[in-house]
């Protein structure tokens, strides 16, 4: 048997308290409880851009002979952005190709090269919405038979997404304030705010153009809306 003095007694049950506080405190509710709430915040304006692809697609007996023949529609092409008063900057080639071509499977010609097929093609930012039907006639009319989708776009989205951001946190406030009240607790500090944009653009718009000749009516085109929206995480401590 062991014996202690009843001040080494006292110590020792000291001791084995003071060991055992922090556990205590950890199963007593001392780590904070949070609630976690995401928000939402959208605007929608009318876009004031485009970019849409236009180029030109020839075919030869030879690679030389229809590549010169598109490079002289592309020339013309160019020519036509110039007037239209697109910069230098805002137009930039975005594929070039040549490919052999080959009788149908069904033919019975024997498989061997019968010619080649040239394409060019540029990418165009066009600033100016309201002649966007005028240039694409244009374009045509100067010689270019493939146009592409045309995407529109808002130049300086930045003042809108400060906008969604601000109504994203206030729907998130507004939604934590219920769910407390509901929940019989208060909110305490924000312990974390995380954030998640979108900008969705109307779907893209595919015009075809297969010949270079176009009725007197430009052809309509409609911008529609941009919607951008941000998507906001916030988290409170609540007591």
């Amino acid at each position: 048997m062991i014996r202690f003095r009843d001040g080494a007694l006292a110590a020792l049950l000291l001791g084995a308290v003071m060991t055992a506080q922090p556990a205590l405190a950890q199963g007593d509710g001392s780590t904070p409880r949070l609630l976690t709430v995401s928000g939402e915040g959208e605007a929608k304006a009318r876009p004031d851009q485009a970019t849409l692809s236009a180029g030109v697609v020839t075919d030869g007996k030879t690679a030389a002979d229809a590549l010169g023949t598109n490079s002289r529609a592309m020339t013309s092409v160019f020519a036509t952005l110039k007037r239209l008063g697109i910069p230098d900057k805002s137009i930039q080639t975005s594929g070039i190709s040549v490919t052999p071509q080959y009788p149908d499977y069904n033919s019975k010609q024997p498989h061997r090269v019968i010619g080649y097929q040239v394409s060019n093609s540029v990418t165009v930012t066009a600033d100016d919405l309201d002649r966007l039907g005028p240039a694409i006639d244009a374009l045509v009319s100067s010689g270019a038979n493939n146009l592409g989708e045309i995407s529109f776009s808002i130049r300086d989205p930045k003042p809108l997404m400060a906008t969604t951001r601000e109504d994203a946190v206030k729907d998130a406030m507004a939604k934590a304030e219920t769910l407390s009240r509901a929940a019989g607790v208060s909110l305490g500090p924000i312990v974390s705010i995380s954030e998640g944009s979108y900008a969705a653009p109307p779907q893209p718009m595919r015009i075809m153009a297969f010949t270079t000749a176009v009725d007197k009516a430009p052809t309509p085109v409609a911008a529609g809306e941009n919607t951008l929206s941000t998507t906001v995480s916030v988290t409170w401590e609540i007591r």
